[in-house]
């Protein structure tokens, strides 16, 4: 996710634009008409496989549908708006990525609310061993800066350590050596691991895991009965979307898994369209449902507010640019055809889901939409088609002309972090490398561990930490080598492996991200 704070933020300057001159008509019927042939048409342009949606408006919940497939069969043609044995429901389970923020933001409010903790509780006190790389800004950060995303934390810091598999505590430990990347509090970084450090430490004084908490908080009280904080809830489900990675040729595949478990509060929750309107008609309700308060009103509230400018560089005096402002876990802004503050939140996994969330709380109004395919930006379009059907009896742009090369950028950028070797043309007379046994050895980097070289049946082998995950080397040229790796941070691809100063250090090309050199150093 190292590029997705970018282009998320484009999406969220372009909603913020006024929309051209429209009658204003707030007709929920002919916008809930409209929903459905727009979702039909969307799915045939795009070749989704699947996709749920969830309307709540006035306190009650009036549109819960699915499309398409839960998993694509090999050659198999995608009918989204036909019935299909594999087909989604509103009760299938997605990978919702980073919509899981603000749950993660409401289930701390909860505990806010009854004086567990406070928002500007500082980390030190609650997790004394947790660190950044910064003495200053570890003595002062709060749950509220980790929340917010101004922490000084890079955006990405964390995330390939998940990729190669780091337990959580594992990867927050290891975040005291990522260098800071903004002045405190004056940057918006976006950071997974730093809002996971933050839901954790407002947790420890329970004395439960944040999974425990987040069910008895919020997910048992809401009878969110299909939503978890755990991948192996999701995976154990027979009513489960695969996630499908969208090739260069758009062309969707049901390639790869994704296990979050290790940043759960900012992107691990997997849940249905059933469960989530019932956490917007709660969110719209002032943290009642049913009848019952299940997250005070104030705590909540103050998830909904304003707390950083949400664009590159030091925040400015003034008003933010085009309402772009982050809150507790949640992209607030507003609608200038309107002026209706808006709250909203997308997620995005590249290996294969995309989702997001809108609200209009002076409307009453909350959409969710869930896919199972690499972001193109599918659940905006849907959500602001519809938001423009609602206020304006048809959509005001086409919207997915807009943010699909947004996204398709940001994809880019991820794919482009570092030489992909299967685009370059390969050297004509490469150069021979040196004996292969002089590679062999074990190579050490403070942020990543331990790497091992060695030789099997005249190949180059590379086990990376921490699993020992094993990638065999093919000879590029001189001391250069590739290998195949596919991460949700680093892209699909094949990547390069360099043995500088005479094999005493080893630069894996594709781990020099969030501010690491991505280089290993000989120790045997």
């Amino acid at each position: 996710m190292l590029k997705k704070a970018l282009f998320l933020a484009g999406i969220a300057l372009f909603c913020a634009q006024a929309r051209p001159e429209a009658a204003h008509s707030s007709d929920i019927h002919t916008a809930l008409n409209k929903l459905d042939t727009c979702i039909c048409d969307t799915m045939k342009k795009t070749k989704l496989p699947g996709l749920a949606v969830g309307v709540v408006y006035q306190g009650r919940v009036v549109y819960l549908k699915g499309y398409g497939v839960r998993k694509l069969k090999p050659g198999a043609p995608v009918e989204p708006c036909k019935v299909e044995s594999d087909a989604v429901d509103p009760d299938t389970v997605f990978e919702i990525a980073s919509v899981s923020k603000p749950l993660a933001s409401t289930i701390v409010a909860s505990l806010v609310g009854v004086g567990e903790v406070s928002w500007d509780d500082r980390i030190q006190s609650l997790d004394p061993d947790f660190a950044l790389s910064s003495n200053s800004v570890t003595e002062q950060v709060t749950i509220r800066d980790f929340f917010s995303h101004r922490s000084g934390l890079p955006t990405g810091a964390g995330d390939v350590l998940e990729d190669l598999g780091y337990s959580r505590p594992e990867i927050l430990r290891k975040l005291r050596f990522v260098p800071l990347a903004g002045r405190f509090r004056e940057f918006y970084n976006y950071s997974n691991f730093g809002l996971t450090e933050g839901a954790i430490a407002a947790t420890l004084r329970t004395g439960k895991t944040w999974e425990e908490v987040a069910q008895e908080r919020l997910y048992s009280k809401l009878g969110m009965d299909s939503t978890s904080s755990r991948f192996s809830d999701y995976d154990n489900n027979p009513n489960k979307a695969a996630l499908h990675f969208r090739g260069e040729d758009g062309v969707y595949h049901n390639w790869f898994v994704r296990e979050a478990d290790s940043e759960a509060p900012a992107g691990g929750v997997s849940s249905n369209v059933r469960d989530l309107v019932k956490f917007l008609q709660m969110q719209l309700a002032d943290g009642v449902f049913n009848g019952q308060q299940v997250v005070d009103k104030a705590a909540l509230e103050e998830t909904h507010k304003p707390e950083i400018c949400a664009v590159p560089g030091p925040v400015q005096p003034g008003p933010c640019p085009d309402d772009r402002y982050y809150g507790l876990g949640w992209n607030v802004g507003k609608d200038k055809s309107t002026h209706a503050p808006m709250l909203s939140h997308s997620g995005a996994f590249d290996l294969g889901s995309a989702t997001a969330i809108y609200l209009v709380p002076n409307e009453q109004l909350g959409i969710v939409v869930l896919t199972n395919g690499t972001p193109i930006g599918i659940p905006e379009s849907v959500s602001m088609s519809f938001l423009d059907f609602y206020h304006y009896g048809a959509a005001q742009y086409d919207y997915l002309s807009i943010f699909q090369p947004i996204f398709e950028e940001g994809f880019r950028e991820v794919q482009n972090s570092s030489p992909d070797y299967s685009k370059l043309k390969p050297p004509s007379n490469p150069s021979n490398p040196g004996n292969l046994s002089a590679y062999k050895g074990t190579y050490e980097s403070k942020y990543y561990d331990k790497l091992e070289i060695d030789v099997e049946n005249d190949h180059l082998i590379m086990r990376l930490p921490p699993r020992s995950a094993y990638y065999e080397l093919t000879h590029w040229e001189g001391d250069t080598f590739t290998y195949y790796f596919a991460s949700e941070n680093t892209g699909v691809a094949r990547r390069g492996v360099k043995f500088l100063n005479s094999g005493k250090e080893v630069l894996v090309e594709n781990l020099a991200l969030a501010g690491n050199n991505g280089i290993f150093t000989r120790v045997k």
